[in-house]
C-alpha cells in the first residue's frame, strides 16, 4: 500500500487528503458538506472519490460531527484531582462539559445529568492516599440513572472496588492509570488512551451518524485528538514551542506544544496538578458563525480593540470575528481558568519561548490568516506575553489533522507531510 486517505468529518464539512506513504506528499484534497442530516458515509466516500483514491489506499478517519465528545470530570479537590481531569480530558480532544469537585450530592449529581457528557472521567486522591471520596461518587454515580460510560483513572488502591461498585449498575466502566499519581505528577497517557477507545466504542455510534456500522468502524480518533498528535509531533520535528489556533463556526481552539521546563516539572515552582506540556483548550463560545454573537461578547467583556482598527470586532466582518476569537481563545489559553467565582487561575501557559505560530480554520484559510496571526501576535493587554520572533503560518490543507492520524503507523510520512507546512 503506498497511499492513505485521511479523512476529518466535521460537523459542517468533510475534509480529506490523499497521501503519498514515501513522499509524504498531499497528492490530493477535497473538501465536501458533512451529510449529517441524512449519513456520514455519503459525504465521506464523496470526499474520498473526490480525491481519486485507490481501492488499496489506507483509510484513516477522525470525527467531531454531531459534537464531538461531551465529557464530564468528577474529582476529589477542584484545585488538584479535578484540575488534573480536566487537564487530561482536554488533551484527549473532549469538550470539557462539566466539572465537579468533592463529594457528589444530589444537587451535583443534577448539574453532572444536565451537562449530558457522552463519558464521565472519575478521578480522585493519589495512589496509596484518601480513597473516600472517589468511592463516595462512584456508588452516587452508580445509582444516579446515568447510563453513560466511565473512565476510572483515579486512587490505583480503590481501583477495584470502584470499578466493581459501578459494574454491579451495570455501567460500562474503563479502568486505568491515575491521572495524578503523585502530588505535581500528571500522567495523562492512559486516560488519554481510554477516553479514546470509549469515544470509539460508545460514542461515535450512539451519535446515530451512520445507519450502519461501518462508520463507527472507520473512526480511529476525535479530530482535536488528531490534531494534538499532529501538534505532538510537529513540535518534536522543530525542537521549539508550538502554538495552533483553529477558528471555527462555532467553537475555537488552542493547542500549545511548549519545552518541558525543569523547575515547572519537579522545582518550586511546580504545580500541584502537574504540567501538561503538550495541552488543548477549547472555548465553546468562540466562533464565525453560530459562534458570532458570543465572540463579540467576549470581545466586549474583554475591552478587545482590534490593532488594524483600534475598535471591537464587526459582526459582519468574518475576518474581525476571526481575529477576536482567537485573542479572545489565546487569552483564556495562557492565563488559564478560574474553577469558580473568587478561585485562583490555575493551569495557564507561559508562552513566551513559542516559536512557530499556526492558524487554522475556514476564515484564515481563505485570506484572512495574516491578519488574523498579526493580530494575535500584537495582542499586549491581555494579560499574557505573545510570542516574541516566531514565525507564523496557515494550515492551508488541514495537513495537522492528517499527520496526527498518520503518526502512530506511519511516523516517516507524517513528519515529511508536516515538513510541507
Amino acid at each position: 500500500m503506498t497511499a492513505a486517505v485521511c479523512v476529518d468529518v466535521g460537523s459542517t464539512y468533510t475534509k480529506a487528503g490523499r497521501i503519498d506513504l514515501a513522499s509524504g506528499e498531499m497528492t490530493g484534497r477535497a473538501e465536501v458538506p458533512t451529510t449529517a442530516a441524512s449519513d456520514v458515509l455519503h459525504g465521506l466516500d464523496a470526499a474520498v472519490t473526490a480525491v481519486k483514491g485507490d481501492k488499496s489506499d489506507l483509510l484513516y478517519v477522525c470525527s467531531s460531527a454531531g459534537g464531538g465528545l461531551r465529557l464530564a470530570v468528577v474529582g476529589y479537590e477542584s484545585l488538584v484531582t479535578a484540575e488534573a481531569g480536566h487537564r487530561v480530558g482536554l488533551s484527549a480532544g473532549a469538550q470539557v462539559v462539566h466539572v465537579a469537585a468533592g463529594p457528589l450530592d444530589g444537587r451535583k449529581v443534577l448539574a453532572l445529568r444536565e451537562s449530558r457528557p457522552d463519558v464521565i472521567l472519575l478521578v480522585g486522591g493519589t495512589d496509596g492516599g484518601d480513597a473516600s471520596v472517589l468511592l463516595h461518587n462512584a456508588r452516587r454515580i452508580a445509582t444516579s440513572r446515568l447510563k453513560v460510560p466511565v473512565v476510572l483513572a483515579g486512587n490505583a488502591d480503590a481501583r477495584d472496588q470502584a470499578t466493581l461498585i459501578l459494574k454491579n449498575r451495570d455501567i460500562s466502566v474503563t479502568a486505568t492509570a491515575n491521572v495524578l499519581p503523585r502530588i505535581g505528577v500528571l500522567d495523562p497517557g492512559p486516560a488519554r488512551a481510554a477516553i479514546r477507545e470509549v469515544f470509539l466504542k460508545h460514542v461515535i455510534g450512539g451519535k446515530k451518524l451512520s445507519k450502519g456500522a461501518r462508520f463507527a468502524s472507520l473512526v480511529r480518533a476525535a479530530t482535536p485528538d488528531a490534531v494534538l498528535a499532529g501538534v505532538e509531533l510537529l513540535a518534536d520535528l522543530t525542537g521549539t514551542g508550538v502554538l495552533v489556533v483553529d477558528v471555527g463556526g462555532a467553537t475555537t481552539d488552542v493547542y500549545s506544544a511548549l519545552v518541558p521546563d525543569a523547575e515547572l516539572t519537579a522545582g518550586p515552582r511546580r504545580d500541584v496538578a502537574g504540567t501538561l506540556w503538550r495541552s488543548r483548550t477549547v472555548e465553546g463560545d468562540l466562533g464565525v458563525a453560530v459562534g458570532a454573537p458570543g465572540t463579540v461578547a467576549a470581545a466586549t467583556a474583554e475591552k478587545l480593540a482590534l490593532p488594524e482598527t483600534g475598535r471591537p470586532p464587526m459582526p459582519e466582518s468574518d475576518r474581525d470575528l476571526a481575529a477576536a476569537a482567537a485573542i479572545v481563545a489565546l487569552r483564556r489559553h495562557a492565563r488559564g481558568h478560574s474553577p469558580g467565582p473568587g478561585r485562583p487561575r490555575t493551569g495557564g501557559r507561559d508562552l513566551r519561548e513559542v516559536r512557530l505560530v499556526v492558524g487554522s480554520g475556514g476564515v484564515l484559510r481563505h485570506g484572512g490568516g495574516p491578519y488574523v496571526l498579526e493580530a494575535v501576535l500584537a495582542d499586549t493587554a491581555g494579560g499574557w506575553a505573545a510570542p516574541a520572533g516566531a514565525r507564523t503560518v496557515v494550515d492551508q490543507r488541514y495537513v495537522l489533522a492528517a499527520a496526527g492520524l498518520l503518526a502512530a503507523d506511519h511516523p516517516d510520512a507524517a513528519t515529511r507531510l508536516l515538513n510541507t507546512l
